[in-house]
């Protein structure tokens, strides 16, 4: 486990230089690690050196750590596709979800929310780069769906996630952070009711300096803290 420690020592290391490069503070950028397929052991020993916000990619395995975990001074963060009939329990579980795509998914969210006394913070995801393997909405839906979301009374927009295409070179993930960063702004400019349009989640282990060069407030990292998947 002192690997995670050291590995979680040098990952902020970079987010700080990367932030200072482009005339941020360092404190405006969130370290979301990624503990898909980690044992709660390794959960642990990342909060213990520093984590504060895990990220969880699958609902069972994110119940399992959880109810391990219970007492560790960390806020869950839910990154993956979720399927509406999950988001009893992914109220439960997570302050932030960043994966939101649809109307229907924000309803269902919003009545376990209700039935929880809680609001539900979420970001909507966005297909910035229109992979038909991957999930979110189009730019063009984006505003749209923002709109249609604003209207749930336990549901808080929150800002904006995405998944660039893998590069071997992550300069060539520039233009789709820069892309989420503008519609961001674009629909930050609208004012809409009831959304607080701050948040950019993006930028993984091979990318994740680019993407806080270019706007991102929340980076996923896992494999550069925790190594390969088991």
């Amino acid at each position: 486990m002192e690997n995670i420690r050291n590995n979680l020592a040098l990952v902020m290391g970079r987010i700080t230089a990367a932030a200072q490069r482009c005339g941020r503070s360092p404190a405006d950028v969130r370290l979301v690690a990624v503990t898909k397929t980690h044992t709660p052991e390794a959960v642990r020993a990342a909060s213990e050196a520093g984590a504060v916000i895990i990220g969880e990619n699958y609902i069972q395995e994110a119940r399992a750590k959880f109810e391990a975990l219970i007492h560790l001074p960390v806020r869950w963060h839910f990154i993956g596709h979720m399927q509406s009939n999950k988001a009893k329990y992914a109220v439960r579980l997570f302050e932030l979800i960043h994966t939101v795509d649809s109307l229907g998914l924000g309803e269902e969210l919003d009545r376990q929310a209700r039935k929880a006394g809680k609001v539900q913070e979420i970001l909507i995801q966005v297909n910035i780069s229109r992979e038909a393997t991957k999930s979110g909405v189009s730019a063009v839906q984006a505003v749209a769906l923002t709109r249609d979301l604003a209207q749930l009374p336990n549901i808080k927009v929150k800002g904006l996630m995405t998944m660039p295409p893998y590069f071997d070179d992550p300069d060539r993930a520039r233009p789709f952070f820069a892309a989420l960063r503008g519609m961001r702004d674009d629909i930050r400019a609208l004012a809409i009711p009831n959304v607080d349009m701050q948040a950019l989640s993006m930028g993984m282990t091979g990318d994740f300096e680019a993407a806080i060069e270019e706007g991102a407030t929340l980076v996923r990292v896992g494999t550069a803290i925790f190594g390969g998947r088991p």
